[in-house]
């Protein structure tokens, strides 16, 4: 199985397509998206677009328009929405994700988890953190899949492959 991890997508609908469309050809069947998605026409794009499940965290962009999800009606109930952050357990593997970096380490160093996903930089970046649980030392590879946006940095995501549990970073400028 393959997950595609995408942030800060900041409405852009020509570059969210060529995600959703590679996501598509290579039968990608999660997407997490680690925040600042920013208005709900963007939603509801991801929704009619990607069939399989989508994870979604609030950014610092998202957190304005909160009032105007409707959360409670069902209409988003093939999306799973967290406010702070989200946890999903995928191949056997306990994954996080936030939009801030430094929250993204604290859960990162708690041990818990195999990898922590994050956003807000727009930077691409891995790094390996070593946290403890119950005096037990575990390592968690923590990543920023860059910016589907193209703001600050060339627009990136991630896709993970629990085939062999590593990245690949794609370039959403190099897609069709």
């Amino acid at each position: 199985m393959q997950i595609a991890i995408i942030s800060d997508t900041h409405d852009n609908i020509p570059n969210i397509t060529k995600v959703l469309d590679y996501c598509r050809e290579n039968k990608i069947e999660k997407l997490i998206h680690c925040g600042d998605l920013a208005e709900i026409e963007t939603l509801d794009y991801l929704r009619e677009n990607f069939v399989g499940d989508i994870f979604w965290t609030f950014g610092n962009m998202d957190r304005g328009h909160a009032a105007d999800y409707p959360f409670a009606d069902g209409k988003y109930k093939s999306i799973n929405i967290f406010s702070k952050h989200g946890e999903v357990e995928i191949a056997n593997k306990k994954m996080a994700f936030v939009h801030f970096p430094e929250y993204a380490r604290k859960l990162a160093e708690e041990g818990k988890f195999d990898y922590v996903f994050y956003g807000h930089t727009h930077k691409p970046w891995t790094e390996i953190v070593k946290g403890e649980r119950y005096g037990n030392i575990k390592e968690c590879e923590m990543l920023n899949p860059g910016n589907v946006a193209n703001q600050y940095y060339p627009p990136t995501f991630a896709v993970w492959n629990d085939s062999d549990y590593k990245f690949q970073l794609i370039l959403v400028n190099g897609l069709k």
